[in-house]
């Protein structure tokens, strides 16, 4: 059974959220329509708002109203990542991020700084540059906060004046690896290795609880959701997702598993029912990704819907959506709670998408699947020496995916006779069929690693209609065997990501075709990479990482910071040794410190990836036929589709002619009582208005620089904003490091 019930008076879910009580959530005086007040909106992660002034009537005379410019995107040496930050309006203030990182608070009508807090302005604080999605508010009478982390510290921030309040944790600030475990519980020190918060956590009287982003290899801390005393910063709960001995769920893993290794963790958000005193969140996989030989069994509660109560952290029911997860299929974005009619009954529900394109739907109370679910056997073999796959997974018989499952020839490309030739050479010449085939050596091409659903999340409308924007990109897998690389070596940042991104086609030495030959199709060839220096400039070799060049794939995935790290690496500048409180891409499964001989933790797995790459034709375009990017409105009441067409597109694609792709897209959607859906995300860098009941495009503007963010909508002084991120650098774009809003004349 999939699902477990607990009886509790007071329940947290992770994995998915909707109102427990629509219309009393907008009877509540606490949620004014005006303000925008929490990521997603509100407690249940709705991503509604009940605003009407701007409309599918006049949603065309929207116009600019005011922009602020962090200061961050000066330069391409001055800025940090883009901007992923939904802010939050609160009585007229918007509050969100840079950026580097800086929290800022601004009038919301006319973009007006108040104050800006700069967390690394101790030079003792070295910049860790990680996504930062949103923020928190919290207040009792004149007590009024602001709650952000940056890098391993959570800090406590006064809304009024940006200053840290001192009587939070140390200073102001709180060890985000305090209740991880030490030497004494887990048989080791986690002080030294990286955790961070990338999507905020929720509130619950005076509890912010909240979820971590861990890296995915063998130095992977563990994923415990912890509750911390908002007045004081001391830790009141920790939920312990890799469970310890004598604890349920213990008996999933291999004997011993919590010793070495991490993950499980929730780095999406989660969302909270205060009526039911739970909180709603969803699970990422297990480390390290792709080789599960060290943690036989089901691996609870790594990939799950999870309720949880809010008050003392105790599990109330939980769902795995993938068991023993060997695909990276985290759970990519928070619950979203909603209100549905099923069987001719209103149903409060938890509505979960996923990464291969499923949206589970559960019962808020019991955790039971409103839509019958599944459980498919799928492939075990042949897998990795060590490796014992689950022989089955569940699938929900609805909603239907909203992405393809199964690469087939009849999908790959026919944009060129060149494009196509191409990606049919890799895919005569790898893995392919179910997404549940183990990893290999061989080579294996999937979908769903990437989403699917993303980290900007979905909206819903009281209908219970859901609103799932989508990406449908091809990724190539290829495992190696690690032990080719020289064990106790202390690497640098840029060898282990060259290690983990590039090695499997360039050779670990970066001499191309001659090392790498034995992991190549007899049709490819690879560059040798020691002298490129000699070839090709700084800019030139991040361009290339950045957009893709021939055989090449893009690495826009990465960040910024490690495609420069890479680069370095390269041109051999790289002086320092990795540190272990970096934050490396999450998807990384090197060892980014020495291994000692015999030690459970670091974890050197027997088998490493390649990265995960996606792949693409030699143009740089997706490698199988569009839509590449959807947005889609499911009705959950009867898990069938009202609509989905192409969100976003290439310039050049249509300048050629050819109808709207839709593109790979990172942000989400809201959607609004006015009857629209306002989303951004795409690599055209619009921001573009839908009609919810049909999907036709109503009104877009092309922003100063890619919108990879979730937009909001406030009303201050009666008039409706619309405002979003513009932060570029995503896919190779130009910066950015501002805040847009957009209302009517």
């Amino acid at each position: 059974m999939n699902f477990l019930l607990k009886s509790s008076i007071g329940i947290l879910v992770l994995g998915g959220f909707l109102s427990a009580n629509w219309a009393e959530n907008v009877a509540n005086p606490q949620v004014p329509a005006d303000d925008w007040p929490t990521y997603g909106g509100n407690n249940a992660g709705n991503r509604y708002s009940r605003l009407t002034q701007i409309n599918t009537q006049n949603v065309r005379n929207l116009t600019l109203a005011w922009t602020y410019e962090t200061g961050d995107n000066a330069t391409a040496g001055q800025r940090g990542m883009d901007i992923q930050c939904q802010p939050i309006v609160v009585k007229g203030v918007l509050y969100g991020t840079s950026p580097r990182m800086k929290l800022f608070a601004v009038d919301a009508a006319t973009g007006k700084q108040h104050w800006q807090f700069d967390p690394f302005a101790n030079p003792e604080k070295r910049p860790r540059f990680h996504p930062v999605r949103g923020v928190v508010y919290w207040e009792d009478g004149e007590d009024k906060r602001i709650l952000y982390s940056v890098g391993s510290f959570l800090y406590a921030i006064n809304a009024s004046t940006g200053k840290l309040i001192e009587s939070f944790g140390k200073n102001g600030e709180v060890d985000l690896h305090e209740g991880l475990g030490d030497k004494e519980t887990i048989g080791h020190d986690l002080a030294n290795f990286s955790i961070r918060v990338t999507t905020p956590g929720v509130i619950y009287k005076d509890l912010l609880i909240t979820g971590s982003a861990v890296n995915e290899g063998g130095d992977a801390p563990p994923g415990y959701i912890r509750a911390f005393n908002v007045r004081t910063g001391k830790l009141a709960w920790v939920f312990h997702t890799i469970p310890l001995p004598g604890e349920f769920g213990y008996e999933t893993w291999a004997k011993d598993s919590y010793k070495k290794l991490g993950g499980a963790n929730c780095w999406a958000g989660m969302v909270i029912d205060e009526k039911r005193g739970m909180v709603y969140a969803g699970t990422g996989s297990p480390s390290v990704d792709f080789y599960g030989g060290a943690r036989e069994g089901q691996n609870l509660f790594a990939n799950c819907v999870i309720a949880l109560n809010a008050e003392t952290g105790k599990r109330v029911w939980h769902f795995q959506t993938v068991h023993h997860d060997l695909w990276d299929r985290d759970l990519p974005c928070p619950p979203n709670l909603i209100t549905v009619k099923h069987n001719g009954k209103m149903v409060d529900a938890v509505a979960q998408a996923t990464k291969d394109g499923y949206v589970f739907v559960f019962d808020r109370d019991t955790g039971k699947p409103l839509f019958p679910v599944n459980e498919v056997r799928v492939p075990t073999s042949p897998a990795l020496p060590g490796e014992k796959p689950w022989p089955t997974q569940p699938v929900p018989t609805k909603p239907a995916p909203f992405v393809r499952q199964e690469l087939t020839e009849a999908e790959i490309t026919t944009r060129t006779p060149e494009a196509h030739a191409f990606v049919l050479d890799r895919y005569k010449n790898s893995r392919h069929g179910s997404k549940y085939m183990p990893p290999s050596e061989e080579g294996t091409l999937y979908y769903g690693f990437g989403g699917g659903a993303e980290w900007g999340g979905n909206a819903a409308d009281p209908e219970g209609i859901l609103y799932q924007n989508a990406n449908t990109m091809l990724w190539w897998l290829k495992m190696r065997d690690s032990r080719m690389q020289e064990k106790n070596v202390a690497m640098t940042r840029g060898s282990s990501l060259f290690n983990t991104n590039c090695s499997v086609c360039h050779g670990m030495s970066g001499k191309g075709s001659v090392e790498a030959k034995a992991s190549a199709s007899a049709a490819q060839a690879y560059p040798d990479l020691t002298d490129v220096g000699k070839r090709l400039d700084r800019e030139q070799i991040n361009t290339i990482l950045a957009t893709g060049r021939g055989r090449m794939p893009s690495f826009g995935h990465l960040s910024k910071e490690d495609r420069d790290a890479i680069v370095n690496f390269l041109l051999k500048t790289e002086t320092k040794p990795a540190s272990t409180t970096a934050a490396p891409d999450i998807h990384s499964s090197v060892v980014t410190s020495p291994v000692a001989e015999g030690a459970d933790f670091p974890y050197m797995p027997p088998y490493l990836n390649n990265g995960n790459t996606q792949f693409r034709d030699q143009d740089n375009y997706p490698a199988i036929k569009p839509p590449w990017g959807t947005l889609n409105a499911i009705d959950l009441n009867t898990g069938e589709y009202l609509w989905q067409v192409p969100l976003g597109e290439y310039p050049d694609l249509i300048k050629q002619g050819l109808p709207p792709t839709g593109t790979e897209n990172h942000g989400g959607p809201i959607v609004t009582a006015g009857g629209l859906v306002f989303i951004a995300a795409t690599y055209d860098e619009k921001l573009r208005a839908f009609d919810k009941k049909t999907g036709k495009i109503v009104w877009e503007y092309k922003l100063p620089a890619g919108g990879f963010a979730t937009p909001i909508t406030y009303m201050v002084n009666g008039k409706q904003y619309i405002v979003i991120a513009a932060g570029g650098t995503r896919y190779g774009l130009k910066p950015g490091g501002s805040y847009v809003a957009f209302a009517l004349p």
